[in-house]
């Protein structure tokens, strides 16, 4: 299981989605979590509406490029119609091993349709994934609670695609009982899962202890 920093390795609110939080996730050979909008004619990357001052798509790619043990790359799509840039950026920085995801469905085929990999979303709002047999993967979500059993996850590996997990922690709930569930079903040894979390070293000590 690869194990995705939300937003980078963070030890403060105040550096989410920023260098300092990337470069350490790098450094630590953990995937990253990141949001897109558009600001003026550049790609950005901003959780919120972009004030200024943002980390470019394109500048964030070199630096990844830096590390390309570090993997994957799940880029959160949060404003339509960056298609063409991102598809450009990803091009030009080589970067083959991202995924882009939660953009309206709309908006999704515009990816679909540039052969950029793309994830559905499957959570209890979302109880049949859109454009699921084009999809690459499944972010596995859950906003009120843990309501999939592991057979959910085995299910979308068996039929071939790749799934990314949204530890409870990033909706405020505790995340060690999941953790344990995948754990003690041996998910975290399966190579096309990933777990996107706050705490990535603790995940990466909780999970490795049991290889």
């Amino acid at each position: 299981m690869k194990i995705v920093a939300h937003r980078g390795y963070w030890l403060q609110d105040q550096e989410k989605n920023s260098l300092a939080a990337f470069e350490r996730a790098l450094e630590g050979g953990f995937g990253i979590e990141t949001d897109l909008r558009d600001s003026g004619r550049d790609v950005v990357i901003s959780h919120d509406m972009p004030g200024g001052g943002e980390m470019t798509l394109d500048a964030f790619l070199a630096l990844c490029a830096r590390y390309p043990a570090s993997r994957p790359l799940a880029l959160n799509i949060k404003a339509d119609g960056l298609q063409a840039p991102v598809a450009a950026a990803l091009a030009a920085h080589h970067t083959a091993d991202a995924f882009v995801f939660d953009m309206a469905v709309p908006d999704a085929l515009g990816y679909l349709q540039r052969g950029l990999t793309t994830y559905t979303r499957h959570s209890e709002y979302e109880t049949a994934p859109s454009f699921i047999e084009r999809a690459a993967g499944v972010w596995l979500d859950a906003f009120h609670g843990e309501w999939y059993e592991t057979s959910h996850i085995t299910h979308w590996l068996e039929q071939g695609k790749q799934v990314c997990i949204v530890s409870p922690e990033l909706h405020r709930r505790p995340h060690l009982a999941l953790w344990q569930r995948l754990r003690d079903a041996g998910l975290h040894r399966h190579a096309a899962l990933s777990l996107c979390t706050d705490f990535p070293q603790a995940a990466k000590d909780f999970f490795r202890d049991q290889d």
